[in-house]
């Protein structure tokens, strides 16, 4: 007699054989996920997830337990990189096997394309990474991160840098683009956070880097009232940048602070991040949050200086040369 199949195995499905329906009760825990874990509001991601599954454009995974879908993964591919959007099991379902069902799936199929080499992510809702035998492991890069937040009632007591008083500091503007990138390519060479993010190396890949958190609610809402670029006068050359967002209506988000590696050690980063939260604060929000490296001492130890608390850890993870 042949062998029966367990109806309530897990098994993975193709994203476009699903519809944004089907997703429905998934996506709503997903975003009360967020907003309980993280103060943010995953809405307009959870939208834009729902639309390209209807359009059937949207490359991936969903999880089925008895017909059910319980946890779904996505990817998109950018040159020659690939980029793990998302990963999420719905808590009742959530272990180490169903979350690496979903992730050995997506990868294998990013490493069978013959124009991906390099394979990024950062999955803020990954429950088990620790636990999980990770595919590929011979490519694999794991880097720790740190989810910070900050009670903006103490943004507003902190003091004044001495930056302020030698350097222009004014609002963001896309006329600085160009040059925002070249900040960043120079300022992040032979970074950690470049072996995380490739689009750190090159001003083309920096360009494009800006223009994903200005247009696209990955990082919130690009928020320009509190952002913020830092020009040294005698030159007239940018050398710091604070970039945020709205992640919900009383919560933004520092999407970048960038100093040149020459203007470093004068406190024009703190200034700069001090200038955001204060606008943030004034401007309604109660919090405020943003992430980092954990092996970048120096900015950590900022942040919980002006009194940053951590919320969560996460991790990244670069598969390279496969």
């Amino acid at each position: 007699m042949a062998a029966l199949t367990d109806p309530y195995a897990p098994g993975v499905l193709d994203l476009r054989q699903v519809r944004g329906v089907d997703l429905d009760a998934l996506l709503d825990e997903e975003i009360a996920t967020w907003n309980t874990t993280l103060d943010w509001d995953f809405r307009p991601s959870a939208g834009l997830v729902r639309r390209f599954l209807d359009m059937q454009a949207l490359s991936g995974y969903a999880l089925l337990i008895g017909g059910r879908v319980v946890g779904y993964t996505y990817f998109v591919a950018e040159e020659r990189k690939g980029l793990i959007g998302d990963l999420y099991v719905m808590k009742e379902f959530a272990t180490p096997d169903t979350e690496s069902l979903l992730l050995g799936a997506v990868l294998e199929a990013m490493v069978k394309s013959p124009f991906i080499r390099r394979i990024e992510s950062q999955l803020m809702m990954l429950r088990h990474g620790s636990r999980i035998a990770l595919p590929y492991w011979r490519y694999l890069k794991v880097h720790a991160r740190n989810f910070l937040e900050i009670d903006l009632a103490k943004a507003l007591a902190l003091p004044h840098g001495p930056a302020a008083r030698v350097l222009t500091i004014d609002n963001w503007t896309e006329r600085k683009q160009d040059e925002a990138a070249q900040l960043i390519s120079n300022s992040y060479h032979g970074h950690i956070d470049s072996e995380i993010n490739d689009q750190y190396r090159s001003p083309g890949g920096a360009r494009r880097f800006l223009m994903n958190i200005v247009q696209y609610p990955g990082c919130g809402a690009f928020y320009q009232p509190a952002s913020y670029v830092a020009v040294d006068p005698r030159s007239g050359h940018l050398v710091g940048i604070s970039l945020s967002s709205l992640v919900a209506d009383d919560v933004g988000h520092i999407t970048q602070v960038c100093v040149s590696k020459a203007a470093r050690h004068r406190g024009i980063g703190y200034e700069l991040l001090r200038r955001s939260l204060e606008s943030l604060a004034r401007n309604g929000c109660k919090r405020a949050s943003l992430t980092v490296t954990a092996a970048n001492r120096s900015a950590n130890r900022v942040y919980d200086q002006m009194g940053f608390d951590k919320r969560r850890e996460f991790s990244a993870y670069v598969w390279d040369g496969f």
